[in-house]
């Protein structure tokens, strides 16, 4: 249909103007997750200088093979000092400084010691189990871009680099709000014609997974009101994204176009071809980026998926906003779509070899259990026809 945005443009509005947060500085120990907002240098050199690589004897490989004199000992923080003699060695620990004058590290087990005195039978060759000085990295080197989500391994080069605190991209803060005069907290009892709300909960650990900070706007009633009063709320938090779920479709009381309206802002764009997920909504009501995503459970987590994670990713910094597809094969057959872009709740199996992505037989957008157990979105184009199990089919990893 004319009037329905296709996905690809429904997210280029989304993303359109909207560049990464600004930086702040974390200590380490609280960056995990966070995404570098500049290059980071080493400030020093690793090793600082040629160390063991194993327990043994540092010598000099033109005393071998012969019986030596152990003149000292070189442990990791206690370097020997001076200069190994000809005829001596030094015995020596995994990641002591190398002393002066040696050139190899014989292991423990190539050596017998008596005394004072090593017998070494064996050649060996200069540089033999010794680390030279900035293997690792040196001083200055760029170890970790700009761009960069950081995760336990990142952290780790970081601290090794000495770096205590780092700079990054604040994190997207994100209200979320439910509409519905049928919405009850989960724990409540709801009455006969009520449902427990999901959705929050849902779009919360979602936006926490994507590097955001959830602002819970919890329920408000189909009153127009009231839903002001809420996205007012989110406003004076200094929200950079609004999330609304429900209140976006063409029913008596569905009123977030009012809302917007009355807040002086233009409806971005409302409606897109794609199912599930057609009433999405978008504005912005100043800085804030306004998304209104359908009431329906899988409707509302497959918008989130497709939209609302690139965007967050794009306000964290992070160069890999888009979302990513693989290729796998069909594990049974699926109908022939409409002028909609489909996604398909599916399992996922295979042998590691070949993945293969069995849709769900119902697709209800409101089947929260059949969402639970789907591993991906099988992606189907507008008009794609009938394709039989063992076609080449996409998708789009759902987060574990």
């Amino acid at each position: 249909m004319a009037d329905l945005l296709p996905v690809g443009d429904a997210l280029a509005r989304i993303i359109d103007g909207k560049d990464a947060l600004p930086e702040e500085w974390v200590p380490l120990d609280q960056a995990d997750g966070r995404v570098l907002a500049r290059d980071l240098a080493a400030r020093r050199t690793q090793p600082p200088g040629d160390v063991s690589a194993m327990d043994g004897y540092a010598v000099r490989v033109a005393d071998l093979p012969g019986i030596l004199h152990v003149v000292g000992e070189s442990a990791a923080g206690r370097p020997f000092a001076g200069s190994i003699p000809a005829g001596g060695a030094v015995r020596i620990f995994t990641g002591a400084q190398v002393p002066e004058g040696a050139d190899s590290v014989v292991m423990q087990e190539d050596a017998h010691r008596d005394g004072s005195a090593v017998r070494i039978t064996a050649t060996s060759t200069p540089g033999r189990h010794i680390r030279p000085m900035g293997l690792d990295f040196s001083e200055g080197i760029v170890g970790l871009r700009a761009g960069t989500r950081l995760n336990p391994r990142s952290l780790s080069l970081a601290a090794a680099m000495n770096h205590g605190e780092l700079p990054v991209h604040r994190r997207p803060r994100v209200a979320i709000l439910s509409t519905g005069d049928e919405l009850v907290e989960p724990g409540c009892e709801p009455g006969p014609s009520q449902i427990v709300s999901s959705n929050a909960t849902g779009l919360a650990a979602f936006v926490r997974r994507e590097g955001g900070e959830p602002i819970p706007l919890g329920i408000v009633a189909d009153r127009i009101d009231d839903t002001l009063a809420a996205v007012r709320q989110a406003r004076a938090a200094g929200a950079d994204v609004l999330v609304t779920s429900g209140g976006a479709s063409v029913g008596e009381y569905d009123l977030i176009r009012d809302v917007i309206a009355r807040e002086g802002a233009a409806l971005g764009f409302w409606r897109i071809a794609m199912r599930p997920g057609k009433p999405l909504m978008m504005s912005d009501l100043g800085p804030m980026r306004l998304l209104g995503l359908p009431g329906n459970p899988v409707a509302s987590f497959v918008c989130a998926t497709i939209f609302l994670g690139p965007l967050l990713r794009r306000l964290s910094g992070r160069s890999d906003w888009q979302w990513k597809t693989e290729a796998a094969t069909l594990g049974a057959a699926v109908r022939a779509n409409d002028f909609r872009a489909d996604f398909l709740r599916a399992k996922l199996s295979g042998n590691g070899q070949a993945l293969i992505a069995t849709a769900f037989a119902i697709q209800d957008s409101s089947m929260i259990r059949v969402l639970a157990d789907s591993d991906a979105l099988i992606m189907r184009a507008p008009f794609a026809p009938e394709a039989p199990a063992g076609s080449a089919c996409e998708i789009i990893r759902l987060a574990d």
